[in-house]
């Protein structure tokens, strides 16, 4: 099992991105402990795993188990956007330095991340599960999902790992169970590289809003995680608008809109900094965003 280092521009906060993964990890899929995190893959049509967790000095260091040897390069490849790993601490924290409460909360935590994933679909049809749900609840649709149709991994590790392979696009547009994550596999089967990092945010979110039963935070959400936008903002989530009440009462989201402009282009750490304020609010590390009201705004 080769292991290869992810070097990144310290510093950089590996509880809260081990934990943020960590709570929506999919069973049969993921596995996270206080030392790694751990995942089934599916490349060139074969299966393994790879392991992620703190190494010595400004690395992080990856152990990949997959028959193809060619394939490290393609692991690494997504490894590193998933743990954040080219992000630019100090550019982030000049970016938002002008809004005093973005400011004291990059100071208190100058190396948390913007946690990416391993596949756009999978990040999106995870999304879609969640939407209205809680993440304990989110998880146990997306488990539903994997033992209905995910594949059983070709060389399983030894329990209790990962088992499974979750589904690709190709498989869930013959299912009726969870209907708008079949309408998507069905947009990402005619365009595979849609929810690639580096597609155009503002394009591929128009594009997802066209789809029954996802709304804008959704969209933002897979903007934000998958596509690995800088800019992404969620305006209507309600996790947000709690978390800059300074006593006078919760903003609208025009006026997140019109404050997040001063935040520009690091609308997404500005996101997820706000989200873990108001987890360690709340006496939680890190909690799900909170939605919008209407039925297509995920929770």
């Amino acid at each position: 099992m080769p292991s290869v280092a992810l070097p990144y521009t310290p510093p950089y906060d590996w509880p809260a991105i081990r934990d943020y993964l960590a709570a929506r990890a999919i069973p049969g899929v993921e596995a996270v402990t206080p030392e790694a995190y751990r995942r089934t893959i599916d490349l060139y049509g074969r299966h393994g795993d790879v392991t992620v967790g703190p190494g010595e000095g400004d690395v992080l260091v990856a152990r990949i188990r997959h028959p193809d040897p060619g394939a490290v390069p393609a692991v690494m490849a997504r490894l590193r956007p998933m743990f954040d790993c080219d992000a630019d601490p100090a550019a982030i924290r000049m970016g938002l330095a002008e809004d005093p409460r973005l400011a004291r909360l990059v100071a208190a935590r100058p190396g948390l991340r913007v946690p990416g994933a391993w596949d756009g679909f999978e990040l999106a049809a995870r999304a879609i599960l969640g939407q209205q749900v809680s993440v304990a609840a989110a998880t146990r649709l997306a488990g539903r999902l994997v033992a209905a149709f995910g594949a059983p991994l070709t060389d399983p590790t030894d329990p209790p790992g990962p088992s499974h392979v979750l589904p690709s696009s190709h498989v869930l547009p013959s299912s009726h169970v969870f209907p708008t994550p079949e309408r998507l596999a069905a947009v990402v089967a005619e365009a595979p590289g849609l929810l690639a990092p580096g597609q155009p945010p503002e394009a591929v979110v128009a594009a997802l809003r066209r789809l029954r039963g996802i709304g804008d935070w959704t969209a933002q959400y897979i903007a934000l995680r998958a596509l690995r936008a800088p800019d992404a903002l969620p305006a209507g989530d309600l996790a947000l608008l709690r978390a800059l009440d300074d006593g006078g009462g919760r903003p609208s989201p025009a006026g997140l809109l019109a404050r997040s402009q001063a935040w520009r282009p690091w609308r997404s750490y500005a996101v997820l900094h706000l989200w873990a304020s108001e987890g360690d609010r709340n006496g939680i590390r890190q909690q799900e965003p909170g939605c919008a009201p209407g039925p297509k705004a995920p929770g």
